[in-house]
């Protein structure tokens, strides 16, 4: 959307809390009503309603911490035997069994699937057959995490240089580099009133002006520059087209890593900007936020027509947060300069897919477009 057009977009807000009231009304009408499923679970927010036109409109992602890491564990664990436990699959089977809850009961279950999914003793199909939001949990799911986990060359730093070797596990980094301090807790949907009255729609990260801030998953950069909201921002879009991360109040007179422009192809754990804390202003390159921080948000697109739509999906990131911090980027300094760059490198096969499907050269852009972002 362009910035003339920002009036419009409050309207659109406006539009999406209204929908939001009428969602919540409907879940009030289901629960009332006694709809029971055909199993156990129990059915969440807007499940009744968040498939239309064949794809899905809204996704609630209360995913806990202690559930990504035992789903993790286990993908790990088995990959590579005779009966792997995909994450997000087991992920999926225990929302579509608890109603997407993930208490310590719906923890319990996901260990005693995992371990039947494992031992061969019972298939995915089977434990999902009669579960009537497996199919949607899972499709979530993939969107929110599908290119977080895989198998990647990495640097051996402890062999020759130029020597890769191939793993298999996380190969999503953690948003800020590693040994750089910073504070955080979950802010998802607190108010804001900058422009106009919102709900906050990311993950702020507190910590020191000039932190290096790391690409969290590989893709292309779609939007980069000035919004007087997010301040000098960037927008990364998976190559599969699902998540679109958006990196918001970088530094000011310096935001970006050298050589960054819209087009670029950035790998997961590569430095894309500094922290600061601009932004709140129509004048560019403005400090007016009070507190320096990062705000890191992930938007999940299923239709190209929900980049501009009065409820675009933008998920509660804390506990994933918490879970990235598995994956850290070491950085040294370009001595000289204000630049920081990884140290340890990775080769990620989606990178060089992607290049030889589109015949990438570097100076090709893609059109960058700021309707997707909320601060």
């Amino acid at each position: 959307m362009n910035r003339q057009f920002e009036g419009k977009r409050i309207v659109r807000m406006k539009v999406g809390i209204l929908a939001e009231a009428v969602a919540i009304l409907a879940l009030g009408i289901v629960m009332l009503t006694g709809a029971k499923e055909t199993n156990p679970s129990r059915s969440t927010a807007s499940e009744a309603l968040i498939i239309e036109q064949n794809y899905i409109k809204w996704v609630d992602f209360t995913v806990s911490y202690e559930a990504l890491c035992t789903a993790y564990d286990w993908d790990v664990k088995t990959h590579g035997t005779k009966h792997p436990v995909c994450w997000i699959d087991l992920l999926a089977l225990t929302a579509a069994q608890s109603g997407g809850t993930f208490d310590k009961a719906a923890l319990k279950n996901m260990e005693k699937a995992a371990k039947a999914l494992s031992a061969g003793e019972k298939t995915l199909e089977e434990y999902t057959e009669k579960l009537k939001y497996y199919s949607y949990y899972q499709e979530a799911y993939a969107a929110a995490l599908g290119g977080l986990v895989g198998e990647y060359e990495r640097e051996n730093t402890d062999s020759p240089e130029g020597c890769f070797e191939t793993v298999y596990g996380l190969k999503g980094y953690f948003p800020l580099a590693r040994g750089f301090d910073y504070t955080h807790y979950d802010d998802f949907g607190a108010g804001r009133s900058y422009g106009y009255k919102r709900r906050h729609l990311g993950h702020d990260m507190m910590g020191l002006v000039g932190t290096p801030i790391i690409a969290v998953e590989s893709g292309v950069v779609e939007a980069m520059g000035w919004n007087q909201y997010g301040g000098w921002r960037i927008g990364i879009r998976s190559f599969d087209g699902k998540r679109y991360y958006y990196y918001a109040h970088l530094r000011q007179n310096y935001p970006f890593a050298e050589g960054l422009e819209e087009g670029s192809v950035v790998t997961a754990g590569d430095v894309i900007g500094y922290m600061g804390h601009t932004g709140y202003s129509v004048k560019e390159n403005v400090n007016n936020i009070e507190v320096t921080h990062l705000h890191w948000g992930l938007e999940l697109i299923f239709d190209e027509s929900q980049k501009e739509c009065d409820n675009e999906i933008w998920i509660d990131l804390y506990a994933l947060t918490r879970f990235l911090a598995k994956h850290t980027q070491p950085v040294e300094k370009v001595e000289g300069t204000k630049e920081w760059v990884r140290s340890t490198d990775i080769k990620d096969p989606t990178v060089t897919d992607y290049q030889a499907s589109q015949g990438y050269t570097p100076t090709k852009a893609l059109q960058a477009d700021d309707s997707r972002e909320s601060e």
